[in-house]
């Protein structure tokens, strides 16, 4: 990753829908080099998705529960598959590699405390997760 590549990413962390070609002309790229250069951050994993973010004035969506789950993963679970699994499942909005006792730090979205629940067992269960530890964001 070089400057260009964080310009890019504090682009797109800003204006996600931009074009290319727009992208390109604020990095100083051509269209299909910015599209390659984002491409390249999506298949390496430095971009995990791209999602809307709706205003608080938006009734039917609700609020739900926003937490945060330390993850320690077995030791024969491969990282790029761990991550594959959490940008598949919806309620889980970022997933940070971090130092310290464990390997990631998820931040999720989840309308109740059951599907906490079950987000918590489908950690447990399908992603290669030894432990959790789930912390609850206040405001």
């Amino acid at each position: 990753m070089d400057g260009i590549d964080s310009r890019i990413l504090g682009i797109l962390q800003r204006e996600a829908r931009i074009t290319y070609s727009e992208l390109g002309r604020r990095v100083g790229l051509s269209t299909n080099a910015a599209a390659a250069r984002v491409r390249r951050l999506e298949s390496s994993g430095v971009i995990l998705g791209y999602r809307a973010v709706l205003g608080s004035d938006v009734p039917e969506t609700g609020a739900g529960l926003q937490a945060f789950i330390d993850v320690r993963l077995k030791p024969e679970t491969d990282s790029r598959a761990f991550l594959e699994w959490a940008r598949a499942d919806a309620a889980v909005q970022d997933a940070v590699h971090v130092t310290g006792p464990y390997d990631y730090i998820l931040r999720v979205n989840v309308p109740t405390m059951k599907a906490l629940d079950l987000l918590l067992h489908r950690l447990k269960v399908d992603s290669g997760a030894i432990q959790t530890q789930t912390r609850l964001a206040l405001r």
